[in-house]
């Protein structure tokens, strides 16, 4: 205790000394510190000697810490792995080094093309830019070219009624009147579109007396008609309707005459009217005869020489079908070519031309010369020389069993009812037409029953009198159809239709029901006729035909769609070029006033011949189509990929007279949304299409969560008014195309196959171009046409499910063609495809084209469709039957033609010619 507690106070003993604990303190922290560094510096410096004065021994057994080998080293077990990782590394790490060599020099590489890329933009951009300065003038020049060239015109002013206090004198005789004297053209400009002013028959009283039949039937026409306006003051033609009056309640003619010149423009002279006098009986009597009618032109089925002036007056046909459409079940056909009698003729001679001539007529001073010799007798006798000869049957009546019908002096008049004549005709080849004895007498209604009679049921009109003046005789050329005999010639009659070989029978017999149908059949066919006649007189081109209002149906666009690799998969064949463009149309025709004498004959009289045998529309007779979709294949083209060169530049380029054209896809479709969208998604991709035009054919709309490919190109939902095949080739709005691509929603065909048929359709193109063919037969037994589908070497149809055609068919389909043949078609349902084969070769007498070898084209798995009923084939049969009716022959033509691609799809070299091969 004592020695702690001097420790503490810092000393020894009794005071101690605390010094010395203070200095033994620091030499312990001293000898501490030296310790250390010796032990840190010098023995490793010691250690290093010493190891390094071992290795240097020149025994290498001794060798413990120097360098070994690696083999020396890899000999130890426990490294092995470890060497064997270390070698793969070692050769990873050489690898990279030389792949980073590599990139480096690339790098550097890239960077030398990217500097020389941005120089190179530069520079087409300033070219570019040059370009847009150079085109920008040119067009400039351009305009300026044409506006130097192109004379600025103006319309002319139009006289308006109200303001027309004009009175020019009429000429000395009526005779001479025409359109150069008679007629003001002031209101009829060639910008007028020709309006046409109908007065109101009963705000007049003779309108009142006119048979009901008649007026009700023009009435309709008057309703229908695109030429028809309310506006009087701007009106070019002013029409007035009359027609049988009915007895006994019949004007005098000054009665009649007076209340002609108080209608409201008839402006003292009657100028620019036209008075059409329509006769429903062949005794309908000359009313106008003895009235003065001024400067109007009359149309009528009865003229004298001295009341008829040449290319101002119409002659027209009889309104026999007044308020009733032609049954074509009931006309015969136009085959057999020979019938039972080689001529026909019934008639009785009330009154000789001597005895007529005795009569007191009005006008009897204007009537120049002799009278002709009377030969009605001579051929009387020569007409039953050849009936009591039999050498041909031939059926001849000069006196009527029943009462004769009322006519004309020195008129033939008709004997029996018209049935019976009509039975009597359908048995005839020829039927004979003698016109009256008085030469005076050009036309009369019971000649122009004769002739309408004849036409009706395929008889050959045969006429004998030179000096006949046949309706619109101006426009059309009657030789077509109508054998003109003069009368003296009358003993050579039966060696002449004897000589006729049948093929030119039949011609003549389907170009006179041709004119039948297209101008004379029903009122609506008459009234258009007639103003189809003024207005050609006039040069002013007819109406556009309206193309069919779409109704769209709103829809939204999903994803892009994909492409089909069984649809695109065409190796190294180029299609075609995949347009970065919008789609663009064909070049509208808008028809222009080069009207000439020969587009007038060609119009009216063509057929058979490509787009000639209907040149018209319903609403003009005329009108040989609707501007925008027949002309332009005619007219110049510039020329382009004809330069020559490899099959590349071939495939690639569609060349000929339309270098630059494209085609609209109608798809009908019926409740079949998932067919259908899978059927768009095979279009993606397909060069040269301009647009997709779905025709949905049934009330209930798609579903509003539908979403529709989008494939790069519009897609048009059109909205139909009931379900119905014809909806197919109605020509809608939306098809901006010539071509036009009419396909099944279940159709299944390659771009490349349909690129093929589109480039043949180009070369033919009035034709149906296709790939499932079909052809008719003759049922011998039951002697009836039959429907084949059948795999042939010959067919006669292309199914418009997959087939190219011109738009102007639709046209013609859904405007001209019989509505017989749409009615058809909607009671069963089908048919609509054999319908369009019957029009096309119809009118161009031309089979269709088949392309490749492919007799089906439906898509695998797809839902049945119709065609796969029962009564499919019982229907199409009965089609073609009812079809044969309506035509009144069988159109269709055997082919056995069919365009193969020999060389389309063989792979050559580039510098190779590949060309299409026609097989």
């Amino acid at each position: 205790m004592s020695g702690y507690t001097m420790l503490r106070n810092g000393g020894l003993g009794n005071g101690g000394q605390p010094w010395m604990l203070r200095w033994s303190s620091r030499i312990r922290l001293s000898w501490l510190s030296f310790t250390l560094f010796i032990i840190l510096v010098f023995f490793p410096l010691i250690a290093h000697y010493y190891l390094t004065t071992i290795d240097d021994a020149n025994d290498p057994d001794r060798r413990i810490f120097g360098p070994r080998t690696g083999n020396e080293l890899c000999e130890v077990k426990h490294v092995q792995d470890l060497c064997r990782i270390r070698e793969s590394v070692s050769e990873e790490l050489l690898q990279l080094e030389a792949k980073r060599q590599e990139l480096n020099s690339e790098i550097a590489k890239l960077n030398v093309k990217i500097e020389a890329c941005k120089k190179s933009i530069e520079n087409a951009k300033q070219d570019l830019l040059q370009l847009k300065n150079v085109i920008s003038q040119t067009e400039h020049s351009y305009k300026e070219l044409m506006a130097q060239n192109q004379p600025k015109l103006s319309l002319p002013i139009r006289l308006l009624p109200e303001k027309d206090d004009i009175n020019i004198p009429l000429p000395k005789s009526k005779r001479n009147c025409g359109l150069h004297n008679c007629f003001d053209y002031s209101r009829c400009p060639l910008t007028s579109g020709f309006p046409v002013f109908v007065y109101n028959s009963d705000k007049y009283p003779f309108g009142n007396l006119i048979d009901p039949l008649i007026r009700q039937a023009l009435e309709a026409s008057v309703r229908n008609n695109v030429y028809v306006t309310e506006n009087a003051n701007n009106a070019c033609i002013y029409v007035v309707l009359m027609g049988e009056m009915q007895e006994p309640v019949m004007p005098k003619p000054t009665e009649l005459e007076e209340q002609l010149h108080s209608l409201p423009y008839w402006r003292t002279d009657g100028h620019n009217h036209l008075i059409i006098n329509l006769s429903r009986k062949s005794e309908t009597q000359n009313y106008l005869y003895n009235v003065s009618t001024g400067r109007a032109m009359i149309a009528q089925s009865t003229f004298y020489d001295s009341q008829y002036r040449p290319g101002f007056d119409i002659v027209v046909s009889p309104l026999v079908h007044a308020m009733s459409e032609p049954n074509f079940l009931e006309i015969p056909p136009q085959v057999p070519v020979k019938r039972k009698y080689l001529f026909s003729f019934q008639g009785e001679k009330i009154e000789s031309l001597h005895s007529s001539l005795q009569e007191a007529r009005s006008f009897e001073e204007e009537i120049e010369g002799n009278a002709p010799a009377d030969y009605d007798d001579r051929i009387i006798a020569t007409l039953k020389a050849v009936q009591d000869s039999k050498l041909d049957f031939v059926m001849v009546e000069f006196t009527c069993k029943n009462q004769a019908k009322p006519s004309l002096p020195t008129e033939w008049a008709l004997c029996g009812e018209r049935d019976d004549r009509l039975e009597l005709l359908k048995q005839s080849t020829f039927a004979l037409i003698i016109t009256p004895g008085d030469s005076q007498l050009i036309i009369s209604a019971g000649s122009a029953m004769r002739l309408f009679e004849a036409l009706e049921v395929g008889a050959i009109p045969v006429i004998l009198g030179e000096q006949v003046q046949l309706p619109y005789h101006d426009t059309i050329r009657w030789n077509e159809a109508v054998l003109i005999l003069p009368k003296p010639r009358v003993t050579e009659v039966h060696f002449l239709l004897r000589s006729i070989s049948d093929n030119d029978l039949l011609s003549l017999r389907r170009q006179g029901r041709f004119l039948w149908e297209t101008y004379f059949s029903t009122s609506d066919t008459v009234f258009n006729t007639i103003l189809a006649t003024i207005r050609t007189r006039l040069q002013i081109p007819a109406a556009p035909i309206k193309d069919e209002p779409a109704v769209e149906i709103p829809h939204r666009s999903g994803k892009a769609a994909g492409t089909d690799p069984n649809m695109a998969d065409n190796g190294d064949l180029d299609l075609g070029p995949v347009e970065t463009e919008p789609p663009y149309a064909s070049p509208k025709y808008l028809r222009n006033f080069t009207l000439t004498a020969a587009d007038i004959y060609r119009n009216w009289n063509t057929a058979p011949g490509p787009f000639h045998l209907y040149p018209h529309t319903p609403f003009d007779p005329l009108l040989p189509s609707e501007a925008k979709f027949l002309g332009s294949g005619t007219g110049f083209r510039p020329i382009g990929g004809g330069a020559g060169g490899s099959g590349k530049e071939f495939q690639a380029a569609l060349g000929g007279n339309v270098p630059r054209e494209q085609f609209t896809v109608v798809m009908l479709t019926y409740e079949r949304e998932e067919v259908l969208m899978n059927s768009l998604e095979r279009l993606n991709g397909l060069p040269y299409l301009n647009k997709v035009v779905v025709v949905w054919n049934s009330p209930k709309l798609p579903s509003e969560d539908l979403l529709w490919p989008d494939i790069g190109l519009p897609i048009v939902i059109v909205r139909t008014e009931k379900n119905s095949l014809n909806n197919r080739f109605l020509p809608w709005d939306q098809i901006e195309t010539e071509a036009v691509l009419s396909i099944d929603d279940d159709a299944h065909l390659r771009h490349d196959e349909i690129m093929f048929g589109f480039r043949v359709w180009r070369e033919a193109r009035d034709r149906i171009v296709g790939f499932p063919g079909r052809y008719h037969a003759w049922d011998i037994s039951h002697r009836s046409w039959l429907y084949n589908s059948n795999y042939s070497c010959e067919l006669s149809m292309v199914l418009t499910g997959a087939a190219f055609f011109h738009k102007y068919y639709a046209y013609l389909y859904s405007y001209v063609m019989p509505q017989a043949i749409r009615d058809m078609v909607d009671e069963y349902i089908n048919c609509e495809d054999i319908a369009m084969n019957f029009l096309v070769s119809h009118i161009t007498r031309k089979p269709p084209i088949k392309v490749t070898s492919r007799w089906t084209f439906r898509c695998p798995g797809c839902p049945q469709a119709l065609s796969h009923d029962d009564s499919h084939f019982h229907e199409r049969h009965k089609c073609i039957n009812f079809f044969v009716k309506v035509y009144g022959y069988m159109p269709l033509l055997y082919t056995q033609f069919r365009v193969d691609s020999v060389l389309f799809k063989t792979r050559l070299p580039h510098d190779k010619t590949k060309c299409f091969k026609f097989i």
